[in-house]
């Protein structure tokens, strides 16, 4: 049965503007990073998809290495985007990225501008698409002048193969040293996205203060710090869980006092009547310089828990005051080496 979206998908979703563009996000973006590789069914994938954007979900975002194998999850978006989605063009933004390890050989990874345009030209190809609505700097590249990067960012502005720049895992500095050269070039930069969470707070040592003043969005990858903020390991590591199968959580990050500032939080979650994971989205959400949050989601009751986030995005002092005791640095920031430059 051909797709449909639902009449009522604009209803409870919020929509916030991204710094000072006229882009405006969902509070809670579709992130393709796990869960839409050739390890998943396509037709779990599929209902994913329908579901984020029957509630609402405007945003889904890529990079060229996301499956398993790389480029596996563009080409299933896009054979999924061709059946279900090529009506709806107009209300959706995809996004994708490239930075880290793509294809052998020295021009396929960092931020030459050869490897970018290449790499943005084959994620077009594998979704069907005429354009992206976001193309990211994946990561900064220490070897290569910003000049170069940001100037290959401006290119597929100019080109129409992208409508806007964004750049994910940056320092404070080099957000602004990217962000003026992007305005001198004449494309301002959109967006940054960096991991955040309750057990990842870095971007608020200045990030914040930066994106704030060149006037652009955040949206937060990992909001649920690579599934610690579930409920998932409350009671030890389930055999499916990331954790179990090596992917983006170490399992000796689970230390005993890691679970205990988890399990508090859990506490104040019920109390405030969510799952761990809708606070923890909710918290991230509560910085007005925070546009959306990324999420992924393995079904779609689990996308479903995550989206039910927005019913309760209000905190009281005292409920912040409490969270911050155990709202502390896990070590599970992965992507710290970008943004250490």
């Amino acid at each position: 049965m051909s797709y449909v979206a639902a009449d009522g998908r604009y209803g409870p979703m919020p929509y916030n503007r991204t710094g000072r563009s006229g882009l405006k996000l969902p509070a809670v973006s579709l992130g393709l990073w796990h869960n839409f590789g050739d390890d998943k069914p396509i037709e779990t994938q599929r209902a994913i998809l329908r579901r984020a954007f029957d509630r609402g979900v405007t945003h889904f975002d890529l990079a060229n290495n996301y499956g398993p194998p790389y480029g596996s999850a563009e080409i299933n978006f896009g054979h999924i985007y061709q059946q279900d989605f090529a009506r709806y063009r107009d209300e959706l933004v995809i996004s994708t990225k490239a930075g880290y390890d793509m294809w052998p050989g020295p021009y396929g990874e960092w931020g030459s501008r050869k490897y970018l345009l290449s790499s943005l030209d084959q994620s077009l190809k594998r979704m069907g698409l005429d354009y992206v609505d976001i193309f990211y700097s994946h990561r900064f590249d220490p070897e290569t002048p910003l000049e170069e990067t940001m100037g290959a960012l401006d290119h597929a502005v100019r080109s129409g193969k992208a409508l806007y720049a964004g750049i994910s895992s940056y320092s404070p500095e080099r957000t602004r040293e990217a962000a003026r050269i992007l305005r001198e070039l004449g494309t301002p930069l959109l967006i940054h996205q960096p991991s955040y969470s309750m057990l990842n707070r870095w971007i608020e040592g200045g990030l914040l203060d930066v994106l704030e003043e060149e006037g652009a969005g955040c949206i937060a990858f990992s909001p649920l710090a690579q599934g610690m903020l579930t409920d998932r390991y409350l009671d030890g590591i389930p055999r499916d869980s990331r954790a179990a199968q090596g992917k983006s959580l170490d399992p000796s990050l689970l230390t005993d006092e890691a679970l205990r500032h988890v399990r508090t939080l859990n506490e104040i979650a019920r109390e405030r009547g969510q799952s761990l994971a809708q606070m923890a989205l909710a918290w991230a959400l509560r910085d007005k310089r925070v546009t959306s949050v990324l999420i992924g989601a393995s079904s779609v009751r689990q996308l479903d828990d995550s989206l039910d986030s927005v019913n309760r995005l209000d905190f009281t002092s005292q409920e912040l005051d409490a969270i911050d005791k155990d709202a502390v640095d896990s070590g599970i920031n992965l992507w710290a080496a970008s943004s250490a430059h």
